[in-house]
């Protein structure tokens, strides 16, 4: 077995430590010795995508927000669950050291993911970027953190309070779906989910697709209103 290799560092935005490690064939991710994310374990994840883009499998130019690039792993699900030329994939990505590791180190975990022309990643906050948008996104997936009990910092607790529901409300689509991954579950944060008006469920799935599969993550699935179809005489009207 090969010993821990330690490929790279950098600083976050907020001034935290980000370590990138090797092992044997996996990688993983600390900040202050807790282990943020590892390639050994992504299940959850990578259901987030699935989950917040199977209704739109059948829309022609589906455009959905991803925040946080973290190992690749929620983004490449979404372009395996949206394969429509006519896709849109944004990444909100806070530190570009991350977007520099999946360049280089980690390239090789999704080949070519990076170059597909319909994946756009933004080093800017997640939040500027739905503040931008109005009614713009079919699908908006927030895999920030740790979660509603976020631990870096106030720009990601900001996500989580009403305020940042109704940011990323304004920037979806009519029918559109906020997806967010957390480690625990809050019944606090499904509350305010529904008091801003969505259609919220919950749903707990194993954090990796092997090994301790009693290990449970949490998804909401928030919808908004109702889907339209962009053939329908609705959102042709609407176009007009």
């Amino acid at each position: 077995m090969k010993p821990y290799k330690k490929l790279a560092e950098t600083l976050t935005p907020e001034g935290e430590t980000l370590e990138l490690f090797q092992h044997d064939d996996s990688y993983f991710i600390s900040s202050n010795g807790q282990r943020l994310m590892t390639s050994l374990a992504h299940g959850s994840e990578e259901e987030l995508a699935r989950m917040a883009c199977q209704p739109f499998r059948v829309a022609k130019q589906p455009v959905v927000l991803i925040g946080g690039l973290g190992m690749g792993f929620t983004l490449a699900a979404a372009v395996e669950s949206l394969p429509q030329k006519g896709a849109t994939f944004i990444v909100a990505e806070l530190t570009d050291a991350i977007l520099e590791w999946n360049e280089t180190y980690m390239k090789d975990v999704h080949p070519g993911l990076l170059g597909d022309h319909r994946v756009v990643v933004k080093i800017k906050p997640v939040q500027k970027i739905m503040a931008e948008a109005n009614e713009l996104y079919s699908a908006i997936m927030l895999d920030v953190d740790n979660g509603p009990s976020a631990f870096h910092g106030e720009d990601n607790d900001s996500l989580y309070t009403l305020e940042g529901i109704q940011l990323a409300m304004s920037a979806l689509k009519e029918g559109g779906i906020l997806a967010v991954w957390s480690a625990y579950s809050d019944p606090k944060y499904t509350k305010l989910l529904r008091k801003a008006g969505l259609d919220v469920s919950v749903v707990e799935v194993p954090a990796a697709h092997k090994g301790r599969k009693n290990r449970l993550h949490t998804i909401w699935l928030a919808k908004k209103g109702h889907y339209v179809s962009q053939n329908s005489a609705e959102s042709r009207k609407k176009r007009r």
